[in-house]
């Protein structure tokens, strides 16, 4: 279950955008339209029916050439943010990954609520389900309910989800995508891509356990998603030759992200959550 009372925590934090938008709607983010803003662009050369309001008479001053103004409209910003619902994501011992992913992803409304911007969220493992874009504390109530009641189950199908997802982003748009991209990396590497640009922040959620396999001895596992089985000796060997697999794995996912312009982060559910915050928005 989601404990929304961290909201309130992220009052210092805000949504950082470094590309600018292009959405249609009117709100505090920077667009590449130009137009009478509040924030200055640039100056050009005045031309016959240009607002003679618009020139700089301290630029005319220095040079004795007439230059006006451009200004960037401001536009707003559509937040999405999708989430890993499969069957692996509810693995966990104190906290499950569904649950740090849901915090995490309640969170980046909260702050696009906090903002006045619109966000639209989705759920996805071997389908999609989508929330159409709104403003406003019902828009995140609803968003809540429907992660707390939501049962993660099914294969992880982040290459047709994201595919399928993609044709609802109009406008530039800041994404958070969270999972725990335990799928191969090539699927990984091909979703991300689909997303074109915009501002994308990746953000994989992994259990402890996952992470480090501290244990030594017979143990059976079974597979969340395929539910196959095996039964195996973890060895210190073996350890360090999971943990080598696991690194190359997110070296991978890391390396294109990067290539493409994505900003990538590994998070372990025992991480205090401000601190996972403060990671991905500093």
């Amino acid at each position: 279950m989601i404990d929304t009372g961290f909201l309130n925590g992220l009052a210092r934090y805000n949504l950082v955008v470094k590309k600018r938008v292009t959405s249609k709607y009117a709100g505090p983010r920077k667009s590449i339209a130009q137009g009478r803003g509040i924030l200055f662009k640039d100056h050009r050369a005045y031309a016959p029916g240009d607002d003679f309001r618009a020139i700089d008479w301290k630029v005319f001053a220095r040079t004795d050439d007439l230059m006006i103004k451009t200004y960037e409209e401001e536009r707003s910003l559509v937040v999405h943010v999708i989430i890993d619902s499969s069957a692996s994501m509810k693995f966990g011992k104190q906290v499950t990954k569904f649950d740090y992913a849901s915090m995490l992803g309640v969170g980046f409304a909260y702050l696009a609520m906090k903002e006045n911007e619109k966000f639209m969220f989705s759920t996805f493992s071997d389908s999609l389900e989508v929330f159409q874009p709104r403003r406003g504390m019902s828009q995140l109530a609803a968003m809540v309910h429907h992660l707390n009641t939501l049962k993660t189950d099914g294969k992880s199908m982040i290459k047709e989800s994201i595919a399928q997802y993609r044709r609802m982003i109009g406008s530039r748009a800041l994404i958070f995508l969270i999972s725990d991209l335990l799928v191969d990396a090539k699927e990984v590497m091909e979703a991300v891509s689909l997303f074109g640009k915009h501002e994308i922040r990746v953000i994989q959620v992994l259990d402890p356990i996952e992470k480090e396999l501290k244990f030594t001895g017979d143990f059976k596992l079974e597979d969340s998603e395929t539910k196959d089985k095996l039964r195996t000796y973890i060895s210190p060997r073996l350890r360090m030759s999971y943990q080598k697999m696991l690194e190359e794995h997110i070296t991978k996912i890391e390396k294109v992200c990067g290539q493409l312009g994505i900003s990538f982060y590994t998070i372990t559910t025992d991480t205090p959550i401000f601190d996972a915050f403060h990671k991905i928005l500093e």
